[in-house]
């Protein structure tokens, strides 16, 4: 499928990574960035072009994908005289690679099908550097038709590329799978401060902690930070905040209660406003080392 033009709006961190593996693998690509230029102009050096408005990424692509911050910057792009949909035709594909509210993807999805064109939600796992190898995992959900169209596509950015049913799924399984991430991320933060005021050695609280059910990826992710100042999970606390908020909102439209994600939020958003937006997730431990005793 190296023969259909992407549009790819959204080249931060993660959309350059991406943008710079369809280019690799042959893509002729149409770019739109915003404040920072630093990914757009990496796609320029390549031979991409660069468009003035979202309207023009639309008109001028076989399918358009976005990779941003939030549903608000979603549909900054989507709507408007300037935006996606005022560009869209039948049959086209459009792609949101980010971690939005599934209430907003159902409605722009029910916008694009009325002008006969098809949206889908594929919020990723893993890093940009898993993006520039191509081993993103990609939980992709909306018309199955469609989604079988763009899977080529899909699998040249993707190691794992899953259909997980109607439009919204990807972004309501991504929540799902982020609630439960930053809650342990948390948890074993606070579990290496309390720790450090114990006056107990890291290393030997992981080392019982790991030897038994409670190990996972995450918890080495935070371990690896705490004990040897590594940090190789490059997801901020200000992202982290949003998405567990965006759960609790999901959660609450279904009118559900959530209880387990309340001290996630709450710690994450008391760190995100004290100054620790920009810092990474595992940094939660420097956080609650300085802040455990505040009340």
């Amino acid at each position: 499928m190296t023969d259909k033009k992407i549009g790819f709006i959204g080249l931060g961190l993660m959309g350059r990574a991406m943008v710079q593996r369809l280019q690799d693998k042959g893509y002729a690509l149409t770019v739109l960035g915003n404040r920072d230029r630093a990914g757009v102009e990496a796609a320029l050096a390549r031979g991409a072009t660069e468009a003035k408005t979202a309207r023009e990424v639309a008109e001028t692509s076989d399918i358009v994908m976005l990779c941003m911050g939030t549903s608000d910057q979603v549909e900054s792009r989507i709507y408007g005289e300037d935006g996606v949909l005022a560009g869209v035709r039948a049959a086209q594909v459009v792609i949101d690679f980010g971690t939005s509210l599934p209430a907003s993807t159902r409605k722009i999805g029910a916008e694009m099908a009325a002008k006969q064109a098809v949206y889908l939600d594929a919020p990723l796992g893993r890093t940009p550097a898993h993006a520039v190898d191509g081993k993103l995992n990609i939980m992709c959900a909306g018309d199955f038709t469609a989604y079988n169209r763009v899977k080529p596509v899909l699998d040249d950015l993707g190691e794992n590329v899953f259909h997980l049913g109607d439009l919204g799924s990807g972004h309501t399984i991504k929540l799902i799978n982020n609630f439960f991430a930053m809650t342990t991320a948390c948890a074993m933060s606070e579990a290496f401060a309390l720790a450090d005021m114990a006056g107990i050695d890291r290393q030997k609280l992981y080392s019982v902690m790991a030897a038994g059910p409670l190990r996972s990826g995450m918890m080495d992710f935070i371990r690896n930070y705490a004990v040897d100042g590594k940090i190789d999970l490059a997801f901020s606390i200000a992202n982290a905040s949003k998405d567990v908020t965006y759960y609790r909102g999901m959660a609450e439209e279904m009118g559900a209660a959530s209880r387990m994600s309340g001290a996630a939020f709450a710690t994450l958003t008391e760190a995100r406003d004290n100054g620790a937006a920009d810092h990474m997730v595992p940094q939660m431990v420097d956080y609650l080392a300085a802040h455990l005793k505040d009340k």
